[in-house]
């Protein structure tokens, strides 16, 4: 097989990898999958998906599995911790503009193994475990793709999905812009159900408070908090009971004894990739970017990329010039630094505004908009990441 019909090599088999091979694959172009991993992962993560990302990912069959697997969220709440409601917005006004007109929660695994099931019947497909991809040299014509192992393998185009520490943008010398927050977050999953004692809690709450924000969301079977953890409180702290009864006691004075399923700690970092296409070795997903989660846009952004940069390089690859990969550049991390990194940094200053006339303006203004049908819809358009996608189709 000649460097020009090999296949294009994706590392990294997480959701936003395998949505660029859909997206491939659905445009004839054989995809090779290079997973670090021995097998597919399991990773809680990212549960959020938006309305257009179920979208894009019901071309490839996967978004009746997801909402079979998982749970359908037309509605979005803010509150403050004595539980009086800021805010309340529902997705379903944007019914006229997406097939999908609400949120999906169900945990990121689940799509990469539909996405994987879907995919493996495919001609074209492969997917191999054992493979973490070390380093990358562009060629000029063709990528040398080394592997951990000490093997080697050659493709006409190498994309990097292989999460916030790519080995992939490492070895191009791209610099990850950005920062990181002082602040660590703790995800505590819990089967208890606040829907039993939360009057009318919808499924994805936000909690603003100056003295620790939260939110509560759930998922199939159960409820995960995640809170703000100081800098200067240690991880061996962070990770007893004692801590997370402490954290879960303030959701709701006054009850205690939560069982806790899962519980994660992570640093949380506002970074960019310089470019996202580097000769022949382009970036998706975390590779290219990565966000606090307030919001959801983190994932949501990578399948984004993902649909962008196949549709792209399968039109590359057909002949077409390969400005079109710049174009790519362009529209993808320009929407993410104009939109995506703006709206999460916003989103956690919101809920933590210590200010009392920040905090009352913030309030304010989310209750004058969701009870103006047209603001809602506009605030909605806009945290669907309906708005960002339209702005990326604008740049040229």
């Amino acid at each position: 097989m000649s460097v020009a019909n090999a296949p294009v090599i994706v590392a990294g088999a997480g959701p936003v990898g395998l949505a660029a091979a859909a997206e491939l694959l659905r445009h004839g172009v054989d995809v090779l999958v290079l997973e670090a991993e021995s097998g597919l992962p399991y990773e809680l993560r990212a549960s959020t998906f938006h309305a257009p990302t179920l979208d894009m990912l019901d071309q490839y069959g996967a978004t009746a599995p997801m909402i079979a697997q998982g749970l359908v969220a037309p509605f979005v709440q803010y509150r403050t911790r004595d539980q009086q409601m800021i805010a309340e917005f529902d997705f379903r006004c944007l019914s006229d503009l997406v097939k999908h007109p609400y949120r999906v929660q169900v945990e990121q695994f689940k799509l990469t193994h539909i996405l994987a099931g879907l995919l493996g019947a495919k001609p074209g497909f492969q997917l191999r475990f054992n493979a973490k991809v070390e380093s990358a040299e562009d060629l000029g014509d063709q990528v040398r793709v080394t592997l951990a192992d000490g093997s080697v393998l050659h493709t006409p185009w190498l994309i990097g999905a292989d999460g916030a520490h790519s080995a992939v943008r490492r070895s191009q010398g791209i610099e990850f812009e950005g920062f990181t927050w002082a602040e660590r977050f703790l995800v505590l999953s819990t089967p208890f159900e606040f829907g039993d004692v939360i009057p009318n809690l919808a499924d994805v709450t936000y909690y603003a408070d100056p003295g620790e924000w939260f939110f509560l969301l759930r998922v199939p079977g159960l409820w995960r908090a995640m809170f703000p953890v100081a800098a200067e409180v240690s991880e061996e702290t962070v990770m007893t009971d004692a801590f997370a009864e402490e954290r879960m006691a303030g959701v709701l004075p006054g009850r205690g004894g939560y069982e806790i399923r899962h519980r994660t700690l992570y640093r949380v970092h506002q970074r960019v990739a310089k470019t996202f296409r580097q000769g022949r070795v382009l970036l998706a997903g975390d590779a290219a970017h990565i966000n606090n989660p307030l919001g959801g846009m983190g994932l949501n952004g990578g399948v984004h990329d993902a649909v962008n940069l196949g549709a792209k390089l399968a039109r590359v690859i057909a002949g077409e010039s390969d400005a079109l990969l710049d174009l790519y550049d362009r529209q993808r991390r320009g929407v993410t630094v104009e939109h995506v990194q703006k709206q999460t940094i916003q989103n956690k200053q919101n809920l933590e505004a210590k200010d009392p006339e920040a905090a009352r303006a913030f309030r304010q203004r989310l209750s004058e908009t969701a009870a103006d049908p047209a603001k809602a819809r506009e605030y909605l358009f806009g945290i669907s990441m309906l708005g960002s996608l339209k702005r990326a189709e604008e740049i040229q």
